[in-house]
């Protein structure tokens, strides 16, 4: 039995409909990551000096020193940067959610005060501005309580989002088992928020991006100025504003940092955007926390029925044992299987069992196509089908011959099954009557390798269609 945690499917090809208001076709969301201040130095008793986004070629964290250039252009961030940022999307209207590190924020009264009279939504960016790839789960989940102390101290209330960054594997469940947050974004998985279930609980996850974010002016192969900046971010939203205009809205993040977009000949590049979507009908520019509600109330969590990959054997078997017909062994090898969410859809299951089927010997497939009944014979008439087989049958008819209809099939059942040594196998759900009767003549004067073929083929489309009727 292995279990895969990651979810590769999500909402697969066909996400909800995001309904955001006004039926705006995108959501463009607006983050400044405030972080000066809240990064590694030794003041702040760190053991290094901070290397992260900062505009020095090949920085590397100093032990047990200080960076004079890079403490330098955090200072910037704070000191000019920021304001430049407050300028423009107060001037524009436009609200902005802060990820405020929480020791940043203690050391900005005028920047935090600013963000406050802007009505800017504060999110919590964690407790410093460090690496938490290495910490110890007890340890993070203490700097996670000091964040959210700290942050309603100098805030005055709790905050209502969360985004670490500099993130660990557990990040998330430890953000998700603090609970009280409207939203966790620390992931860059998907382009509408969805719910993640943890210990039982859902937690609202709003991703959020590094693409669209402006740490890739400091990065390799990212931008190398305002103008790259802007037409990244120009070309973006014309995807998503035409997805939304074709029925499928979505949402388009951008992250910002003072001490980076903050620069002049960065900047530019960030206003010629903020100009360029508002010549556009049918823009959402709302906070991450409006996103939260918004998604909450049009979209709030439902429970699912059953997940398959979540189910133990006994279980698993007596749901799906039966979708290979009279062959519960397959349903066993899939749950011993590596099973993870994106097999708890009718074609993520339908594969796991397939797979299972097409490893096996074809002694053992052939014993599979033995299992199968004929069609309309001997045990229909006496109603000894399986309910799936009953069903599928009556769906083209089969319970409903007339005399004639009735002998022919006799007549080509016991012709194929002397020829092939197994029953003939069709998708019924596929067919009509007619179409059936059509494909077993022709069948029958296939050789007996590609016939072998053809019904195997038709044994997957089988569990398929089974599936199809009980999970999305």
């Amino acid at each position: 039995m292995t279990r895969y945690p990651r979810d590769m499917h999500g909402y697969g090809p066909t996400p909800p409909q995001a309904n955001w208001p006004g039926g705006a076709h995108v959501a463009v969301q607006f983050v400044l990551n405030y972080e000066e201040g809240g990064e590694n130095n030794i003041l702040h008793g760190d053991a290094a000096s901070e290397a992260f986004l900062v505009d020095v070629v090949g920085a590397a964290p100093w032990p047990d020193r200080r960076h004079w250039n890079v403490e330098s252009m955090y200072e910037y961030g704070a000191r000019a940067g920021f304001w430049r940022l407050h300028r423009l999307f107060t001037e524009a209207a436009l609200p902005v959610t802060v990820y405020g590190v929480a020791t940043a924020l203690m050391r900005a009264p005028a920047q935090l005060a600013a963000m406050q009279d802007a009505g800017w939504e504060i999110a919590s960016h964690g407790y410093k501005w460090v690496e938490h790839k290495d910490m110890a789960p007890n340890t993070e989940r203490e700097q996670i309580a000091e964040a959210i102390r700290l942050h309603t101290i100098a805030t005055g209330e709790r905050p209502k989002g969360w985004y670490t960054g500099r993130c660990s594997l557990n990040t998330v469940d430890l953000v998700s088992e603090a609970g009280g947050f409207a939203y966790v974004s620390d992931t860059y998985d998907d382009d509408l928020p969805y719910w993640r279930v943890h210990q039982g609980k859902p937690q609202l996850i709003i991703p959020y991006t590094l693409s669209a974010n402006d740490m890739r002016f400091v990065t390799a192969s990212g931008f190398d100025n305002g103008e790259e900046y802007f037409q990244f971010l120009k070309d973006s939203f014309d995807v998503l504003y035409a997805e939304g205009q074709a029925g499928s809205p979505k949402m388009m993040s951008i992250g910002l940092h003072c001490r980076l977009v903050g620069q002049p000949g960065r900047y530019q590049g960030l206003k010629k955007f903020v100009d360029y979507i508002k010549g556009f009908e049918k823009v959402w520019v709302p906070t991450r926390l409006a996103i939260a509600e918004h998604w909450a109330s049009e979209h709030p969590y439902v429970a699912p029925e059953v997940i398959p990959s979540q189910l133990d054997k006994p279980d698993f078997v007596a749901r799906y044992g039966s979708i290979f017909e009279h062959s519960p062994w397959i349903a066993e090898r899939a749950w011993e299987g590596e099973l993870a969410p994106v097999n708890d859809t009718a074609i993520g299951l339908q594969f796991a069992l397939r797979t299972q089927f097409r490893l096996a010997t074809p002694e053992e497939r052939l014993a599979v196509l033995r299992a199968h009944p004929d069609l309309a014979g001997k045990l229909a008439a006496a109603k000894r089908l399986t309910a799936a087989s009953t069903e599928e049958q009556a769906s083209a008819g089969l319970d409903a011959l007339t005399d004639d209809e009735r002998t022919r099939f006799t007549t080509l059942n016991t012709a194929y099954v002397e020829k092939f040594g197994f029953p003939f196998i069709i998708a019924v759900r596929d067919n009509t009557k007619a179409s059936i009767l059509a494909a077993f003549e022709t069948r029958i004067n296939n050789s007996a390798e590609a016939e072998f073929a053809t019904a195997c083929a038709q044994v997957e489309r089988i569990a398929m269609l089974r599936l199809k009727a009980l999970l999305p």
